[in-house]
């Protein structure tokens, strides 16, 4: 190869509003903890710091459960680590897929080896608590997989009941919470979750990359009795919480800059105290939704189930859904994104996670949405996105 005189300028990225379904804008807290000076993996200030994220992510998955840690990974690694760390192959699984979130579960779950029984539901209804009662009761699964909230759909399952039935016949319950922790009630001890995963992306405020997750005793036994060992090293969670434990067992090093924002992002939510985040998140939503519905605009998914931070919008005829995108981020520097699935093409996600969780983002979105989609030819009510989200949470 000849010499390659290319010039690479400072990196220099375009300032956006992340107004999708994750990731979002971090706090400037946060982004200012990820530069701080690094320490060594065993340094004592680091794992001093590693003990306050445990704790940090107790405060917040609501749980008194000894393990409480973040993988190192995106939330789809702590996915991973939770399944392929329980079940082996031969071992039965149900999962509920109602979205593309559940269909995730559902592939981690076969790739594991396991014989997995779908337990399905039109896209934007609830998981059906009697086809789960019947499949578990055939099936006598080793373990029930749940997602809390799926961005593909914008319904928020209830789940007190399903994980009664799943332990009803013995099954250990997983949780994808990756959207909802930190913007909705997750409550795991109270609801009964064996194990529960999360994400840094969306709700918690920090950039991707980590993924906290909890579970407990009955499942770190489970865990440690396994008759074959974890098929990933890197995702073993009988490694993982050797090295997050006291005894610190070396298993790989950990992103330091990661943590201290995940610290970060976890001690704002202690400071701010759940029940408010919640809050602030439900008048968000209640805005966004009257917003839209004022503009005419359908939301998708069942009405009583919808996520309080986001917003499942169908496309009107006529109108390019790429070509919104599209415009929203040349003239307004906003991203939103499109659907999975059956709605491809025919739906945007619009959410507001974590700091963008406020009122002003959501009347300033609400402007600019109702200025591109004029400019595509929809008529429109003037204001009337931005008077009804304003009526909403007076």
């Amino acid at each position: 190869m000849g010499e390659d005189t290319r010039r690479y300028g400072e990196l220099n990225p375009s300032p956006r509003l992340l107004f999708g379904t994750g990731p979002t804008n971090p706090d400037p807290r946060v982004l200012r903890a990820l530069g701080l000076p690094l320490l060594g993996q065993f340094d004592p200030e680091f794992t001093a710091i590693m003990n306050e994220v445990s704790d940090l992510c107790r405060f917040v998955f609501r749980t008194d459960n000894r393990r409480a840690f973040p993988v190192s990974g995106t939330s789809r690694a702590g996915l991973e680590a939770a399944l392929c760390s329980i079940l082996e192959p031969g071992d039965r699984a149900v999962v509920g897929v109602a979205g593309r979130f559940g269909e995730l579960l559902a592939e981690i779950a076969t790739r594991c080896g396991a014989e997995v029984t779908r337990v399905e539901t039109e896209w934007g209804r609830l998981i059906d608590p009697d086809a789960l009662r019947a499949a578990a009761s055939r099936a006598r699964p080793k373990a029930v997989a749940l997602v809390h909230g799926d961005t593909s759909t914008g319904v928020l399952q209830p789940l007190p009941d399903l994980v009664q039935i799943a332990h009803e016949v013995g099954a250990v319950v997983v949780v994808d919470a990756v959207l909802t922790l930190g913007g909705v009630p997750v409550e795991t001890d109270r609801w009964g979750l064996d194990v529960c995963v999360a994400g840094t992306q969306k709700c918690l405020g920090c950039p991707s990359g980590m993924a906290p997750l909890t579970y407990t005793a009955e499942v770190e036994r489970m865990i440690l009795g396994r008759r074959r060992p974890v098929q990933s090293n890197y995702l073993d969670l009988g490694q993982l919480q050797a090295y997050w434990g006291p005894d610190r067992l070396n298993h790989h090093t950990l992103p330091t800059s990661l943590t201290y924002g995940l610290r970060e992002a976890l001690r704002l939510i202690h400071e701010e105290g759940l029940e408010a985040r919640w809050a602030r998140h439900r008048r968000a939503g209640a805005a966004l939704h009257a917003g839209l519905e004022a503009m005419g605009l359908r939301l998708f998914g069942d009405p009583a189930h919808r996520l309080p931070m986001l917003a499942i919008v169908e496309v009107p005829e006529g109108i390019s859904e790429a070509g919104i995108r599209e415009a929203l981020l040349r003239e307004h520097d906003i991203e939103i994104m499109g659907a999975f699935g059956r709605l491809r093409g025919r739906a945007w996600r619009v959410g507001f996670l974590a700091s963008n969780a406020e009122l002003r983002h959501v009347l300033h979105f609400l402007a600019a949405f109702e200025d591109v989609l004029r400019d595509a030819g929809l008529r429109l009510p003037p204001r009337a996105g931005v008077e009804a989200a304003m009526r909403a949470v007076a």
